[in-house]
């Protein structure tokens, strides 16, 4: 084969690769359709500076690479070439003749499109055919703070959301007519998609990917995810997708020691090899890698629309284990995340950076300019881990554990933090979060009712992941599908009725979203009532006019005539009962407007009485009536509205 004309990169591109600031190298590197000198072929370029000698192989030459060698550019050890006879649909790989005289045959790390698991080659293919119909979405995401807007996520995993009669996937396409307005009747704002980068194991959930730069072809071709994506956002849902700048997968195709020697990955094995995970770290101080993975997030941008990422296993990347376990800081690791998030914020402001951090790390949310991090949220475990196991301890139990509820009310304002209830805590033995709950039939569905008005009113970001809105007894079965039978039963119907009406109540009441990262956005009531399990606190807007009454009775009893202290004088309406029959409760609800005392109580000027159900959680409103109210010992006169949060 004859290469009739090779394009060199220009010295500039040369330049920003090595130095880590080619930010989108995915328009050098990969394989490009193009007309050279009014000939048609496909140019590549791949880094391999560890190779001897660089050659294509693929279904244009019965994978035999005599005469479709690369030119080497330069000693850092990048080639490139231009072949006329390589056409879009080719599949190909590099076969790398190392330093050492071995051949490797890898797929392209910058690859657009790969093949369908289990083949593991690279396909040809243009990225720019989609049109796209999404303008108004886009427009307004600029007009829009999320930090003041309701923000609950939908975490998805999309090979066992459902599946065909028949048990197989459902294509991008396919997905489009169930989940985005299934998403949009439960009043989830965006769809977080677990990791769809190609990857060889589909029970590795796309954790450990091979092709950053390829949409998985489990589901269909490229452009199919761009349709996907374009629906979500025409019907007002946001994307985020799941993204692993950590680590890789080994698979000899992949990343790892990609031209006979460490690429990607550390030079040294202690910092190589990711013994948990049977994965390679990225080396994240190498400025090559880290053209690559800045060039991969502005990638799904640009040509996918994300509206941004949550950054799998910071912790991991921040911390690297060294002699004798002990957790060691990595700078490498640190620099490189402010590098990312500098790099994204220039390039679209409005994608959002969440970090999966389990680490007291500071300054996560902090702006890199003031010594942080950059990341816009923080994902926050500690709520999680604490929360969790006091939901399933018995009420006995519970007790004893007060502080597992109020302790995350002293940090909840040090960062910007999304509470999430993730994949991670309903799969691998640790049961559904329906199961966690302690007690009888019954007493597990009111347990999780309450749990998910906590969770609601709590201050924070929220994520929920797929089939918790019903209910999901079993724990997650990553190769099967939800079990979408289960609404066949009241209860499950139930719990699926009360999260829509909860999602109802969140994105209309601006108290339980506008003020979620400051502490004014947040007052106990009581906060010390161990004896009875139940807590109860104020959730405020930025107006002082916008906040609701939350109780919590994380106890078996039933108390009526319950005394709760309220800031002012008015009437008090039941938002939401999470015991109301047609949620699976018992019906001990507050149907009437409930009038105010004067008389203080828990240190505020009045107080109400009201019935607190067993497990149950209820949200009140203050009503204005037209008159002369007191507040703060004043008279004020209001009109006769119902304030909306």
């Amino acid at each position: 084969m004859k290469i009739v004309a090779v394009t060199s990169p220009t010295e500039y591109e040369i330049h920003l690769f090595h130095e880590g600031n080619l930010l989108k190298s995915y328009n050098l590197f990969g394989a490009h359709i193009q007309v050279i000198d009014n000939i048609k072929g496909t140019r590549f370029c791949v880094w391999a500076p560890n190779a001897r000698e660089v050659r294509l192989v693929g279904n244009f030459n019965n994978w035999i690479g005599n005469g479709y060698s690369l030119e080497k550019v330069n000693n850092e050890g990048i080639w490139t070439g231009f072949f006329t006879d390589i056409n879009e649909g080719d599949i190909y790989k590099y076969e790398i003749i190392s330093t050492s005289g071995s051949v490797i045959l890898k797929s392209d790390p910058y690859a657009f499109y790969s093949e369908l698991r289990p083949n593991t080659a690279s396909i040809v293919h243009d990225i720019n055919k989609y049109h796209w119909k999404d303008d108004k979405w886009l427009k307004q995401k600029k007009s829009k703070s999320i930090e003041n807007q309701p923000f609950m996520i939908y975490e998805c995993h999309l090979g066992s959301w459902k599946l065909k009669d028949d048990g197989t996937l459902l294509s991008y396409k396919e997905l489009v007519g169930q989940i985005v307005p299934y998403v949009k009747e439960h009043g989830f704002t965006h769809i977080e998609i677990l990791p769809i980068v190609e990857h060889p194991l589909d029970k590795s959930w796309g954790y450990q990917g091979t092709g950053y730069f390829s949409a998985t072809s489990r589901f269909g071709a490229p452009e199919d995810l761009m349709y996907f994506i374009d629906q979500c956002h025409q019907s007002d849902i946001g994307v985020i997708l799941d993204w692993v700048p950590g680590h890789f997968c080994k698979d000899s195709h992949g990343l790892y020691m990609f031209d006979g020697g460490p690429t990607y990955d550390y030079q040294k094995e202690a910092d190589r090899e990711n013994r948990v995970w049977g994965t390679a770290n990225f080396d994240l101080g190498k400025t090559e890698v880290q053209s690559f993975l800045i060039s991969n997030a502005i990638f799904w941008v640009e040509n996918y629309h994300i509206d941004g990422f949550r950054v799998d296993a910071v912790a991991n990347m921040l911390y690297w284990p060294n002699q004798g376990d002990q957790l060691h800081k990595n700078e490498h690791a640190a620099n490189f995340l402010q590098k990312l998030n500098n790099a994204i914020s220039t390039f679209d402001p409005t994608v959002l950076m969440i970090a999966e951090d389990s680490t007291d790390w500071p300054k996560v949310t902090t702006p890199v300019k003031d010594g942080g991090l950059g990341f816009h949220y923080k994902w926050n475990m500690g709520w999680m881990n604490d929360m969790l196991s006091y939901m399933e301890a018995t009420p006995y139990e519970r007790v004893n554990m007060h502080n597992k509820v109020t302790f995350s009310l002293l940090y909840a304002f040090s960062e910007r933090f999304v509470l999430p209830l993730s994949h991670d805590e309903v799969v691998h033995g640790k049961k559904s979060l329906l199961n966690k709950m302690p007690g009888d039939y019954w007493s597990k569905f009111a347990q999780l009712r309450l749990f998910y008005g906590y969770f609601i009113s709590h201050p924070g970001k929220k994520l929920l992941f797929m089939g918790g809105e019903f209910g999901q007894f079993d724990e997650w079965k990553d190769l099967e599908e939800l079990d979408w039978m289960l609404e066949e039963y009241d209860m499950h119907r139930g719990i699926r009725t009360y999260y829509k009406d909860l999602m109802k109540v969140y994105q209309k009441y601006k108290a339980l979203y506008e003020n979620d990262h400051h502490y004014s956005g947040f007052e106990w009531i009581d906060a010390d009532n161990n004896e009875q399990n139940i807590f109860s606190f104020i959730r405020k807007g930025k107006n002082e006019q916008d906040f609701l009454v939350i109780v919590c009775n994380f106890s078996q009893t039933t108390y009526n005539d319950f005394k709760v202290g309220v800031p002012t004088e008015t009437i008090y309406k039941e938002v939401i009962n999470s015991d109301d029959v047609k949620y699976g409760g018992s019906g001990q609800i507050n149907k009437k407007p409930i009038k105010v005392v004067n008389d203080s109580f828990h240190g505020r000027p009045y107080h109400v009485t009201m019935t607190i159900p067993s497990f149950g959680m209820s949200i009140l409103r203050p009503v204005k009536k037209r008159g002369e109210i007191k507040k703060n010992g004043t008279k004020k006169v209001c009109s006769d509205v119902i304030s909306r949060g």
